[in-house]
């Protein structure tokens, strides 16, 4: 699927579903990492992770399509469109819009879980858990200012 039948299929999307027409452009951008899709509240563009029609399929797009097009449609009617506001979440439930994309497989978050880093104190041996790595030459203990070492690093 190229960029042009992207947006056919929103255009149709958006006739069917919401009776409204999507008078903007869709298109897939490769550089979403984290997201099915994404709106543009500036241009009304909505911008779609090609990954996911690959990997899980049209089914799994169109939900994606519907949810984006709920902000699209309610912030051009000036109600509320965040994922917070009760006509969003009134409009994704009569659309049957997913709220959340479906995870792709083999990403390096398994159920929302990230690695985990563990670090001790030498002196007191206070542990500290830590997503990301940390420079023990620069940083110490919190409680005792004693110098920390890398313990462990956990993957899901």
């Amino acid at each position: 699927m190229d960029d042009l039948e992207l947006q056919r299929l929103v255009e149709e999307i958006s006739q069917k579903e919401f009776g409204k027409p999507f008078r903007h452009k869709a298109y897939f951008n490769s550089r979403l990492k984290t997201t099915g899709g994404r709106y543009m509240l500036s241009t009304h563009h909505i911008e779609i992770n090609r990954k996911y029609l690959e990997q899980l399929g049209h089914q799994e797009l169109c939900g994606i399509i519907k949810h984006e097009l709920c902000h699209y449609h309610l912030h051009i009617e000036g109600k509320g469109y965040k994922h917070r506001d009760q006509d969003f979440k009134t409009l994704m439930r009569a659309v049957g819009a997913p709220r959340f994309c479906s995870p792709l497989p083999g990403d390096n978050q398994q159920n929302g879980k990230k690695k985990v880093i563990i670090y001790s104190c030498k002196s007191c041996g206070q542990k500290y858990h830590r997503r990301r790595n940390i420079n023990t030459q620069k940083y110490v203990c919190g409680k005792c200012r004693g110098k920390l070492v890398k313990l462990d690093e956990m993957k899901p």
